[in-house]
């Protein structure tokens, strides 16, 4: 289509192709909307594609497990029927350290096989009851919206429903940081360690900071609505995005790659369409975004349509990331000491203690790369071996800290920080180094260029206290709407928040269409 000509008016226009603007897209449609779906990139996916990293090895860029996407959801939109296979369901998880393994509820004293029953029980009554929260879009606070006031009235319902002991135990341990938490239950270092590491995983936190129980029932909560546990997707996380995009046109969306936005466009104090990078101009009655907040409001919309004190608050999101990735391809499967076949092929983590973590966080306090960091590794040509040659096996960690904000710069610190995450794999699996034919780790940085998310930040923003529910991502843009008519968001950076869930594009999707309904 030449420069500076309008494609034929759409009802919604969804910025980017990751999987919460394709869950948005495929609603949409499916709710009797012309939908057009925009992504900068030559492939669909966002952060979650699955690629090659060296000739014949692919691996999921970002995150590389399905544990949070509602079963409900996969259902609704028919995501196997769409081409979504499992290569294994149900993983185990282990915890390494370089004198024993640890499987997670498995070879743990009398005291603390008793304890992590009991915890492991009462965290699952706490995610269920916050569970439904998710389902939905965040109540506001101050209205006289009966909505509004009837979300507020059944999550306090939720709670109270626990009973007495249990309500004053979550209202007790919800604020709490996870070092005190775990440190009340468990005596063993690396159950702890384990443990605490779901808690921590992609934020700005260490284990003694405050509101790191909040995290960790966030992921609790999430995990109590998807089916399966800890699972793999064949082809990786780039198959239930590839399976999205078919539900979605399948329903009537349409998707263009390579088509980067660079300004939402705005008429008679309303979002009305989008311009292109190549001056294309398309317009529509709403425009929704998967990209994170600073991106859609500082740069795709502009501050000059925002209110200053509002442009403040999104300046202030906390969004720059602490999380790397690492990618390896192997000459063979590699060894892990004290871990069996079962173990291998599922979950990894290097968090051998409590103390081990927030020794990792303290660097990235002051710029610097944990010199013992944390790490999530999969192999999962073990389970899907069509991702490398035959014989040949992927390694995928997300490595913890890896501040955006390096203090001597990613391009000087690069190889660096990848031998000392490789360091610390050989110490847990001897002979590592030996193997590896090809290296990858991608920063916040190139988390940030790649992906263009603004700080490299995989939830767009920190889940706290402050950035969560109403008021993530700030107060103004609850509820998925914008201060902009017009204008919605749909991504990580939204209510509920990041993870490979898909609920903020299905609770975007329910507000724009509840609006159309009611205009």
């Amino acid at each position: 289509m030449p420069v500076g000509t309008a494609q034929s008016d759409v009802d919604c226009i969804v910025v980017g192709a990751g999987h919460n603007g394709l869950v948005c897209a495929a609603l949409l449609a499916r709710g009797g909307r012309s939908v057009l779906v925009l992504e900068a990139a030559s492939r669909i996916g966002g952060a979650a594609p699955t690629r090659e990293f060296v000739p014949g090895f692919k691996v999921s860029a970002g995150a590389h497990l399905l544990h949070l996407m509602p079963a409900e959801l996969i259902r609704e939109l028919k995501l196997e029927a769409n081409g979504l296979n499992w290569a294994a369901r149900s993983l185990p998880t282990t915890a390494l350290s370089p004198s024993a393994a640890l499987t997670l509820g498995q070879g743990l004293s009398t005291a603390d096989a008793a304890a992590y029953a009991d915890y492991c029980a009462r965290m699952r009554r706490f995610a269920a009851a916050l569970a439904p929260m998710f389902s939905k879009p965040a109540p506001r606070l101050g209205t006289d919206a009966w909505s509004d006031k009837l979300a507020l009235l059944r999550l306090g319902w939720q709670i109270r429903k626990l009973g007495k002991r249990d309500m004053r135990e979550l209202l007790r341990i919800i604020g709490m940081n996870v070092y005190d938490l775990l440190q009340e239950n468990f005596d063993s270092p690396a159950l702890k360690g384990a443990l605490g590491f779901d808690a921590i995983l992609g934020t700005n936190f260490g284990p003694r900071s405050p509101g790191t129980v909040l995290t960790l029932l966030y992921r609790l909560a999430a995990e109590s609505a998807a089916e399966g546990g800890l699972a793999q997707p064949k082809g990786g996380l780039g198959a239930v995005c590839d399976a999205l995009a078919k539900a979605a046109t399948e329903a009537g969306a349409t998707i263009r790659t390579q088509a980067p936005v660079a300004r939402i466009m705005v008429e008679s104090d309303r979002a009305a369409g989008v311009i292109l990078d190549s001056g294309e101009r398309i317009s529509a009655g709403a425009v929704i975004s998967s990209a994170d907040p600073k991106t859609t409001f500082l740069q795709l919309l502009g501050p000059q349509y925002l209110d200053t004190g509002f442009v403040r608050r999104v300046k202030h999101i906390r969004s720059r990331g602490l999380a790397a990735k690492l990618h390896l391809a192997l000459n063979q499967a590699p060894r892990f000491e004290g871990v069996d076949a079962s173990g291998l092929a599922g979950r990894l983590l290097i968090a051998p203690s409590l103390e081990h973590l927030e020794h990792a966080y303290n660097h990235s306090k002051y710029g610097e790369f944990s010199a013992e960091p944390l790490m999530e590794i999969t192999i999962p040509t073990l389970n899907d071996p069509g991702l490398a040659p035959a014989g040949r096996h992927v390694l995928s960690a997300i490595v913890q800290y890896a501040p955006y904000a390096l203090k001597q710069g990613w391009q000087a610190q690069r190889q660096r920080f990848t031998d000392v995450c490789i360091d610390t794999l050989e110490s847990v699996a001897p002979g590592l180094r030996s193997s590896i034919a090809g290296a990858e780790l991608l920063t916040p940085v190139d988390m940030e260029r790649e992906f263009r998310i603004s700080g490299g930040h995989w939830h767009h923003g920190d889940l706290a206290f402050d950035q969560f529910l109403m008021v993530r991502p700030v107060p103004g843009a609850a509820q998925h709407r914008t201060p902009l008519e017009g204008l919605f968001l749909c991504g990580a950076g939204c209510h509920p928040g990041g993870g490979v869930m898909g609920i903020a594009g299905r609770n975007a999707a329910q507000q724009v269409l509840q609006q159309a309904s009611a205009r």
